[in-house]
C-alpha cells in the first residue's frame, strides 16, 4: 500500500466553484472549474460520516475514495479544533494507546504551526500548494486558511463565563489545581473593559459569581479559591447554568463567551452528547461561543468535541501546567475576538487531470455540495491567527497537464453576518517534485503528523511503519528547529514501544 493509501483512509467530499487570488471575491462569481452535478438520487459526496465509524467500515468504501466523475467537489466547516492531538499526546505519554475513535488526523495536523501569509484584514488568506508522491501518478493537495492576527489591546471588551467541573472525578491528582490556577492566570491576563462569571457543578450547578467587571479582580480570585470537589456531574445543569449566566449579562458590543472547564464524564442528568448539543445549539444562535478545556487522565473525549462543534466554538485539551500557562495566557486573551462566523471550504477538483481524492479528517464536519453557500447551514468560527489546514491525497490521470483544483473560503462577518469568499487556484505544474525532497518542510511536517494520527487509529500509514515516519520526523525536528516536532518524534517512539 502506498503513501496515498494512508492519506485517503479518512475521506470525506463536497464542493466549490469559484476561483481567486486569495483575496475577497463577490459573492455568486463563477470559476473556470464547472463543477460536476451527481445524477438525481446519487450519494452526495459531503454527506457527513460517523465519526466513529470503523476501519473495515472505511476500507469497505463507507469513507472511501471520492472519484471525480461523480464526486468532483468537496465541502467541510471549518474546524480549528485540537483536544484529540493534545489528548493522544498524553495518552501516549503515559504509556497507553490511544483509542482509534478519539484520534481525528485533521486536528493534529491543526495543532502545529503553520507559515501561512495572514490577510490584511478581517478574512482569510487561502493558501494552496501540493507535492507528488513516490507513487506514480499520486499526490498530496494542502489547502491552507489563515486570519490575521491580533494583540490583547486591539480586541473588543470580553463577557465570559466560566463553567467548571468540581464533581469527584475532578479529585484526580492535579486536575482542579490545575484548573483553578489557570484560571487565575487568566484573570491576570484580562483587561478592565472585560467582565467575567464564574459557575460551578457537581451534583448541581451554583452560580459562585454573577457578570463581575475585572475592576473587582479581588472578588472574582476569591470565588475561584472557593472551588472545591463534591458530587457527581451533572455536566448538563452546568452547560445550561453557565449559558443562563451569560445570556443574562449578554453586551452586543462584547465578545460572549462560555468555557467549559471539565473532565466530559457525565453521570447525572442528560449524559448523552446528543441530549446536551441540542440544547447548546439553541443557545449557540443567540451569539454566544462555546470552548470546551479538556483535563483528566480519563476523559469525556466525543461529548467535549461534539460540545464545542455544536456551540459555534473550539475544543481543547491541557495536560499539564506549561500547556495550560500558554492556553490561558497567550492563546484564549489573544483569539477572544472573532474574525469569521460559519466559515465552510470548499475545493472543485478538475476531473481532466485529478482521477480520484480523498480528504483526511473532517469526517463529522462534512457537508453537501448546497450547504456551502446556505448561511443558514453552520460552519466554523473562527478566531485572529488561526490557521486551519486540510490535506487532500490525489491519483491523477497519467500524463495530464493542466489545473487541479480551486479551493474557496466562504465566511459571515461576525457582526454584519454579511457574506464574503476568498479563494485559490493550484496548477499540476505547481506540484513540488517530490514530497520527501521538493516540498516545503511544513507540508511535509503535515503529512507526518496525518500519516501518524491514521496509523494510531488504523493501523495504515500511508504504506509507512513507525521507523520509517520517526526517521522523517527526526529530519524534520532538525530542519525545522520547532519544538512540537521534536516532541512528534518522542511520541513516535513510545507508540512504537507501547505496539
Amino acid at each position: 500500500m502506498g503513501l496515498i493509501a494512508l492519506l485517503g483512509l479518512t475521506a470525506c467530499g463536497g464542493g466549490a466553484e469559484q476561483a481567486g487570488s486569495g483575496q475577497s471575491a463577490p459573492v455568486g462569481t463563477g470559476a473556470p472549474l464547472k463543477p460536476v452535478v451527481p445524477d438525481e438520487g446519487e450519494a452526495e459526496a459531503g454527506t457527513e460520516a460517523r465519526p466513529e465509524a470503523s476501519a473495515s467500515a472505511r476500507e469497505n468504501g463507507e469513507d472511501g475514495e471520492k472519484d471525480t466523475t461523480t464526486a468532483q467537489i468537496s465541502t467541510f466547516a471549518l474546524d480549528v479544533d485540537t483536544a484529540s492531538y493534545g489528548y493522544a499526546r498524553r495518552t501516549l505519554q503515559e504509556g497507553r494507546w490511544p483509542a482509534p475513535g478519539e484520534i481525528r488526523p485533521e486536528e493534529w495536523v491543526n495543532a502545529f504551526r503553520q507559515d501561512y501569509a495572514q490577510p490584511s484584514g478581517d478574512g482569510f488568506t487561502v493558501h494552496v500548494d501540493g507535492a507528488r508522491l513516490p507513487q506514480r501518478d499520486e499526490a498530496v493537495l494542502r489547502v491552507g486558511l489563515q486570519t490575521r492576527a491580533s494583540d490583547s489591546a486591539e480586541r473588543r471588551p470580553a463577557n465570559l463565563t466560566f463553567v467548571v467541573d468540581v464533581s469527584g472525578s475532578m479529585a484526580e491528582a492535579g486536575r482542579l489545581d490545575l484548573v483553578k490556577s489557570s484560571l487565575l492566570k487568566l484573570l491576570d491576563q484580562l483587561a478592565p473593559g472585560d467582565q467575567v462569571s464564574i459557575v460551578s457543578f457537581s451534583d448541581q450547578a451554583q452560580v459562585l459569581a454573577s457578570m463581575t467587571p475585572l475592576t473587582a479582580r479581588n472578588e472574582l480570585r476569591a470565588a475561584v479559591e472557593r472551588l472545591s470537589i463534591a458530587g457527581g456531574t451533572n455536566l448538563e445543569a452546568g452547560v445550561l447554568t453557565g449559558y443562563g449566566e451569560a445570556v443574562k449579562a449578554f453586551r452586543p458590543a462584547a465578545t460572549n463567551r462560555v468555557i467549559l472547564l471539565s473532565d466530559g464524564l457525565a453521570n447525572q442528568g442528560s449524559t448523552e452528547w446528543q441530549t446536551i448539543s441540542d440544547q447548546v445549539k439553541e443557545q449557540a444562535a443567540k451569539q454566544l461561543t462555546l470552548l470546551t478545556v479538556g483535563v483528566g487522565r480519563d476523559y469525556g473525549d466525543e461529548l467535549m468535541e461534539r460540545l464545542a462543534d455544536t456551540g459555534d466554538g473550539m475544543a481543547v485539551y491541557v495536560s499539564g501546567e506549561e500547556e495550560a500557562t500558554r492556553l490561558f495566557t497567550t492563546q484564549l486573551p489573544a483569539t477572544l475576538d472573532l474574525r469569521a462566523r460559519d466559515a465552510k471550504a470548499q475545493v472543485v477538483f478538475n476531473p481532466a487531470v485529478v482521477d480520484s481524492y480523498r480528504l483526511i479528517g473532517y469526517e463529522n464536519r462534512a457537508l453537501s455540495t448546497d450547504e456551502f453557500r446556505d448561511d443558514s447551514r453552520d460552519g466554523g468560527e473562527i478566531g485572529p491567527g488561526h490557521s486551519v489546514t486540510a490535506l487532500y491525497a490525489l491519483k491523477l490521470k497519467p500524463g495530464a497537464d493542466g489545473q487541479l483544483a480551486q479551493a474557496t473560503v466562504r465566511w459571515l462577518d461576525p457582526d454584519t453576518r454579511t457574506a464574503s469568499e476568498s479563494g485559490k487556484s493550484l496548477d499540476s505544474g505547481e506540484l513540488a517534485g517530490s514530497i520527501w525532497d521538493k516540498a516545503p518542510v511544513r507540508l511535509q511536517v503535515d503529512v507526518v503528523v496525518a500519516a501518524f494520527a491514521t496509523y494510531l487509529r488504523d493501523r495504515q500509514a500511508f504504506g509507512l511503519d513507525l521507523r520509517t515516519l520517526g526517521e522523517h520526523a527526526g529530519r524534520l525536528a532538525a530542519a525545522s528547529e520547532d519544538p512540537m516536532v521534536t516532541e512528534l518524534v518522542t511520541l513516535i517512539d513510545r507508540a512504537k514501544a507501547v505496539g
